[in-house]
């Protein structure tokens, strides 16, 4: 018999501040380039309930540990509940079972942050963030933190969504700017970074208005028929996903943009975990366009969710529950 400990959402509010998260992100997909075993997600559909089951997961060797995230979307309640199952990575043993949901928008937040840390250009100051939801927070909190942006252009088609939220980061970040505007054409004008965080089923932006030089993150769509991005952004940019074999499964945007043949898969630059170990090159010039396009894995779930049980055991947070070996549970 062993003991883990059940982690709820409160018991994981303001544990860990987004340069936190993005450091753990970022050494976990530091391993991810060195070889590190992760698969994309795998997508159960639903009919009636509508509803689907997700999941995926990764092995950090070198973090200690492994597992990933089981969630369901839909189905009667027309909510999502995300369950995280954590294991240490050399015995094997549970270590934790996390409510999830907290965590979402940081640590996917922090996968958009390192992927702006490494392909944008390091005097970016100028950004855009087409969304106003959880999401969306999650990714200008942490993308703060490895750039010092001075203006931050806000759109979402709710005129009172993108207001609140531009006042709410506004009072947050005393050295930006942040204001709401009117199209996302105007969010994109002179943008360094472009952030999208969106359930749009289709493109956001021209991407004929990006600047040369512009980083894309794009972490709103998994969806093989869905996409943010238009075939001019994928076109133009050097593409990065989170994991390569997700590419051909759920990367609506450059699924899309193959179809239409603009691109192939050749045009698949690099995963983000092979530039962050240094395995291959990120952005080469000032005037080339990079995208990132993040659907979710479980490296960034695995290195948040470690990063959250340290701080609440250190903390003495949660309640602790058995699991028996299947030697003494498998009786037969």
């Amino acid at each position: 018999m062993t003991t883990a400990r059940f982690l709820t959402s409160s018991d994981l509010a303001d544990l860990a501040s987004p340069p936190e998260y993005v450091d753990a992100v970022r050494e976990g997909y530091r391993q991810r380039g060195e070889g590190a075993s992760a698969k994309p997600r795998s997508t159960l559909r639903n009919g009636d309930p509508p509803g689907m089951l997700f999941s995926y997961a990764a092995i950090l060797p070198d973090t200690g540990a492994m597992g990933g995230y089981m969630y369901s979307a839909g189905f009667g309640e027309v909510d999502a509940w995300f369950v995280t199952p954590l294991f240490d990575a050399e015995s094997g043993e549970p270590l934790a079972l996390v409510d999830g949901a907290h965590m979402n928008p940081f640590k996917t937040g922090a996968a958009g942050a390192v992927a702006v840390d490494e392909l944008a250009r390091d005097d970016a100051t100028n950004l855009a963030v087409i969304g106003s939801g959880a999401q969306a927070r999650g990714q200008l909190k942490t993308t703060m933190t490895v750039r010092d942006f001075e203006t931050v252009n806000v759109y979402s088609p709710t005129k009172e969504n993108r207001e609140s939220f531009a006042a709410e980061m506004n009072r947050r970040y005393d050295d930006a700017a942040v204001g709401a505007v009117a199209s996302s054409a105007a969010a994109v004008e002179n943008a360094d970074v472009v952030i999208t965080a969106t359930t749009a089923p289709d493109p956001v932006f021209d991407g004929d208005r990006l600047e040369p030089g512009t980083h894309v993150t794009a972490m709103g769509q998994y969806h093989p028929k869905k996409r943010e991005l238009d075939h001019t952004t994928i076109e133009r940019a050097t593409y990065v996903p989170d994991l390569r074999d997700r590419v051909s499964q759920d990367a609506g945007s450059f699924i899309s943009a193959m179809e239409a043949g603009v691109v192939d898969e050749d045009d698949i630059h690099a995963e983000l975990g092979e530039i962050v170990a240094g395995e291959a090159e990120g952005r080469t010039s000032d005037d080339e366009i990079t995208v990132f396009d993040s659907g979710g894995t479980g490296i960034e779930t695995t290195a948040g969710a470690y990063l959250l049980y340290q701080k609440a055991m250190e903390r003495d947070l949660g309640t602790e529950i058995e699991f028996a070996p299947a030697s003494e549970a498998l009786q037969g």
